[in-house]
C-alpha cells in the first residue's frame, strides 16, 4: 500500500494533515471512553454505599482491591483480542464485535441487580474493552508509513479525541446518579457505547485493507485443539470460583501474578519466534525496560479510581457556589487537561520532528512528573474533611496529565514502531499487559493508604517514581541503540 492511500482520502481530505480515518478511530473510542470512564466513576461508590444508598456495602480496602483488579483485567482481556485479531478475525472484526460486547456489559450492570449484576457487567465491558482497545490502536498504527514522522502526533490527536468521551461520561453517569440512581447512570453508559457502534458501523468499510487482513492465520486444523483450550480455561475458571479458591479478597494478588506470567510468556513468544529477525529481536529487548516504566507509572497513575476517588469523597472541598460537586465527577478533571493539552504536546513534537526527545527520555520525564504530583499530596496531609481546596487536586492532576502525555500516547506509539512484523496487534497487547500490571497494583496499593499514613505513602510513591524515571533517563542511550533506528 502506497504511502498516499494511506494518508489521503479519495476526495484529497485530510483530517489535520492526518490520514481521514483517524477522525473515525478516535470517535469510537470516544464513545467507548465515555461508556467506560462514565462507569468507571460510578463503580468505587457503588461497591462501598450501603445498600439503603443504592449501593452494595462493600468495605474501601475490598472495593479498592477490586477496581484495581478489574482495571487490570480489563488491560490483560487486550491479549485475547489480539490473538484472536491476529490469527483469526483481523484487527477490525474483533474491534467491531467487542463495541457489541462493552454495551451488553453496561446494559447487564443497569438491569441486573446486586452482585450478580455488577459480575456479569464487569466480565463482558472487561472483555469487550480489552479487544477493542488494543486493536483500535493497531489500527492507527496502521494508517501511517513506517518512518513517518507524524505518528506520535497522530497518537496524540487520538488520544485528545477519546479523552473527549472521558470528560464527558463521568460528568453525565454522575449527574445521573445523583437524580436517578447508580442503575440509571450505567443504562448511560450504554446508550454512549450504542452511539459509538453505530458511527463506527458506518465508516468500517473505507479502513485500509491492512486494517482487515489476519496477520498469522490460524491453520484451520488447529481450530479444535484451540477450542478444547478455551473450554477447559473457561472450566477451571468456574471451578477456582465455586470453591472459592479465587474471592474477592485475593483477586488482586492473582491478576497480578497472572499479568506477570503472562509477560513473561509472550516475550518467551515473540522472541523465540522464527519470524522475528535479528534486527526485530533486539527492538523487542530494548522494548522491557520502557514496558516496567510503563507498569510503574500506571500504578500510580491509576489510583485517580481508588486512592483518588476516596480522597475525593473524605478530604476534598467540592462545594462550588453552593452547589456540592459528586466525587466522581473530579475523574474529569484529567481529561480536560488532556483535551487541552494534548494538541499542544503533539504541536510540539510535530514542530521538533527529528529533534525530539527520544521515547526513553519522554517515558522517564513522565515518570518523574508523576512523581512530583504524589509529593505534592503532602503539603494538605493531616487536614480533616472537606479541607482540601478544588484547585488544588486540579494542579495536581494537571501534573498527572503531564505524565500521562508523556508515557501512553507515546507508548502506543513506539510500540507500534518497535513491533515484529508478525507481532503488530500482539505487541501492542504486551504495552497493555504493562497497564493491567500496574493498574492491578494500583489497587494493592490503596490498601495501604489511609489518613494517618498519607505522608509516608505519598512520599514513598513519589520519590520511587523519581528514582526510576532518573535511572532510566541514564539508561536512554543503550536503549536507543538497541531500537536499531527507531526513535
Amino acid at each position: 500500500m502506497s504511502t498516499s492511500q494511506r494518508t489521503t482520502a479519495p476526495d484529497g481530505k485530510t483530517f489535520f494533515g492526518h490520514p481521514r480515518m483517524l477522525a473515525n478511530l478516535f470517535s469510537v473510542e470516544l464513545w467507548e471512553r465515555f461508556s467506560f470512564y462514565g462507569m468507571q466513576a460510578l463503580l468505587l461508590y457503588y461497591m462501598t454505599y450501603s445498600l439503603a444508598e443504592g449501593g452494595l456495602g462493600f468495605a474501601s480496602g475490598t472495593a479498592a482491591g477490586l477496581v484495581g483488579a478489574y482495571g487490570g483485567g480489563v488491560y490483560l482481556s487486550t491479549i485475547l483480542g489480539a490473538w484472536v485479531a491476529d490469527r483469526i478475525l483481523g484487527s477490525e472484526r474483533v474491534l467491531f464485535f467487542s463495541a457489541i460486547i462493552i454495551m451488553f456489559g453496561h446494559i447487564a450492570l443497569a438491569l441486573l441487580p446486586g452482585v450478580v449484576g455488577l459480575s456479569i457487567g464487569l466480565v463482558l465491558v472487561g472483555v469487550g474493552s480489552g479487544g477493542l482497545k488494543a486493536n483500535a490502536s493497531s489500527l492507527v498504527g496502521a494508517l501511517y508509513e513506517p518512518g513517518d514522522t507524524r505518528r506520535d502526533a497522530g497518537f496524540s490527536i487520538f488520544y485528545m479525541g477519546i479523552n473527549i468521551g472521558a470528560l464527558v461520561g463521568p460528568l453525565l453517569t454522575n449527574l445521573a446518579w445523583a437524580t436517578y440512581g447508580f442503575h440509571v447512570g450505567f443504562g448511560l453508559a450504554a446508550v454512549g457505547m450504542a452511539a459509538g457502534l453505530i458511527q463506527y458501523s458506518l465508516a468500517r468499510r473505507k479502513l485500509p485493507a491492512a486494517a482487515h487482513e489476519v496477520e498469522d492465520p490460524l491453520p484451520r486444523a488447529a481450530y479444535a485443539r484451540w477450542t478444547g483450550i478455551a473450554v477447559g480455561v473457561l472450566v477451571l475458571l468456574g471451578v477456582v470460583l465455586a470453591t472459592g479458591l479465587l474471592n474477592a479478597g485475593n483477586l488482586a494478588e492473582i491478576m497480578a501474578y497472572t499479568a506477570i506470567a503472562a509477560t513473561i510468556a509472550y516475550f518467551a513468544v515473540i522472541l523465540s519466534s522464527r519470524k522475528v529477525s535479528a534486527v526485530e529481536r533486539r527492538r523487542v529487548y530494548s522494548f522491557m525496560p520502557l514496558f516496567l516504566a510503563s507498569a510503574a507509572f500506571w500504578s500510580l497513575f491509576q489510583q485517580q479510581f481508588t486512592v483518588v476517588a476516596l480522597y475525593s469523597e473524605s478530604r476534598l472541598d467540592r462545594t462550588i457556589l453552593g452547589w456540592e460537586m459528586p466525587p466522581g465527577m473530579v475523574q474529569s478533571i484529567n481529561p480536560i487537561f488532556i483535551i487541552v493539552f494534548a494538541g499542544v504536546f503533539a504541536a510540539v513534537w510535530t514542530r521538533l520532528g527529528e529533534r525530539q526527545p527520544s521515547s526513553p527520555v519522554k517515558f522517564s520525564l513522565g515518570l518523574m512528573v508523576m512523581g512530583l504530583a504524589f509529593l505534592a499530596f503532602i503539603p494538605f496531609a493531616g487536614g480533616g474533611p472537606n479541607s482540601t481546596p478544588l484547585i488544588a487536586l486540579a494542579a495536581i492532576l494537571l501534573l498527572f496529565t503531564w505524565a500521562e502525555l508523556f508515557i501512553s500516547p507515546i507508548g502506543l506509539s513506539i510500540t507500534t514502531k518497535l513491533a515484529p512484523e508478525a507481532f503488530r496487534t500482539q505487541m501492542l497487547a504486551l504495552f497493555f499487559l504493562s497497564i493491567s500490571l500496574g493498574t492491578t497494583v494500583s489497587g494493592l496499593l490503596a490498601g495501604f493508604y489511609s489518613a494517618e499514613t498519607e505522608v509516608p505513602y505519598f512520599a514513598f510513591s513519589g520519590i520511587t517514581a523519581i528514582v526510576l524515571g532518573g535511572a532510566l533517563l541514564a539508561s536512554a542511550p543503550v536503549i536507543r541503540k538497541a531500537m536499531s533506528g527507531v526513535r
